[in-house]
């Protein structure tokens, strides 16, 4: 489907004026699961119910409000539209700076710009002036009734918005750090540099798959091929035991493990350049449109493209919606 337009406004850089169209640069690829009761496959919907009255309530009679603890403060949605920040349509550029002084866990939400105008030379003068700088552009702008702090940067031929968290909506690092620092000796610090450097190489995203989406969509199609009947067993194998936990094992025999191992493992996953050939991305499979019923199988799923993971015996008929 062709992306929509979410946002329509103005960058203000100094006073040249580059008119822009925001959309999401993201998407969630999860299967779409819903909740049904589990003793006859009814869904289960949400009701928006007033405490007071008891009845039912449409969406366009909503207010949204604020209690003091003693008191309820309404605020209506003319309330809401009347702040200032609220009407604003631009984006205001505020500083730049290098990249390297934002940190990750500030960013959020990204989306791509593009230039909502006949003649788009102020757009490609500002991204080709972040590009040839290799500088972030710190803006303030305004979304979904929320003043936001951003940056804008580059991603190819267009800019990208990415919101930036607000400093006080970062918790303390130190309160979870631990109290005393243990002892690592030059040899436990060595070998696990080599282990690092053993596993290092450049990051391919493409070369990454959500394994539970995958399994997720071969117990779907198990499931409507063989209805209640399915043997979860058989179409993910037996769960894997793994180490007992709570083990305490030493760290440097750990540590020499592993580096044996990964070294083990090196000829087979590098070529005749030395170079780690790229994983091969599994087809992509379409949804399931046909709804479980239960009748004799015909065959047995086998799923080879799941990885071993545990499963209960038989399959529950209800689905939550994945994290």
């Amino acid at each position: 489907m062709p992306m929509r337009a979410i946002w329509t406004g103005s960058i203000a850089f100094g006073l040249v004026n580059v008119p822009v169209k925001a959309y999401g640069a993201t998407e969630d690829h999860d299967i779409d699961l819903h909740q049904v009761h589990d003793k006859d496959g009814g869904r289960i919907r949400y009701e928006r119910r007033c405490e007071v009255c008891g009845k039912k309530i449409a969406y366009k009679d909503l207010d949204k409000a604020y209690e003091d603890g003693e008191r309820t403060i309404v605020l209506t949605d003319e309330d809401m539209d009347a702040l200032p920040a609220e009407k604003s349509r631009e984006i205001e550029v505020v500083q730049f700076v290098p990249a390297s002084q934002v940190d990750p866990l500030m960013l959020e939400k990204s989306y791509y710009l593009q230039a909502d105008s006949k003649s788009p030379k102020a757009y490609e003068l500002l991204r080709r002036t972040l590009q040839d700088t290799e500088k972030l552009a710190v803006v303030r702008f305004a979304l979904r009734q929320k003043t936001r702090l951003g940056i804008l940067r580059v991603r190819s031929k267009v800019m990208v918005l990415q919101a930036v968290m607000w400093a006080d909506e970062l918790r303390d690092a130190e309160a979870v750090a631990p109290e005393k620092s243990p002892r690592i000796s030059e040899q436990e610090l060595k070998m696990s540099a080599s282990l690092v450097d053993q596993y290092s190489s450049d990051f391919t995203p493409d070369e990454f798959q959500d394994d539970y989406q995958v399994q997720l969509q071969a117990l779907i199609e198990a499931k409507i091929e063989q209805g209640e009947d399915l043997d979860t067993e058989a179409t993910f194998g037996s769960p894997d035991q793994g180490s007992e936990s709570g083990e305490v094992i030493d760290l440097m025999e750990a540590l020499k493990r592993s580096i044996d191992g990964r070294k083990a493992k090196a000829p087979a996953q590098t070529d005749e350049d030395g170079k780690a050939p790229a994983a091969k991305k599994p087809a992509a499979k379409k949804p399931a449109k046909k709804t479980a019923a239960k009748k004799p199988a015909t065959k047995k799923a086998t799923a080879k493209e799941a990885s071993s993971s545990p499963h209960k015996k038989k399959a529950s008929g209800s689905g939550k919606k994945s994290a």
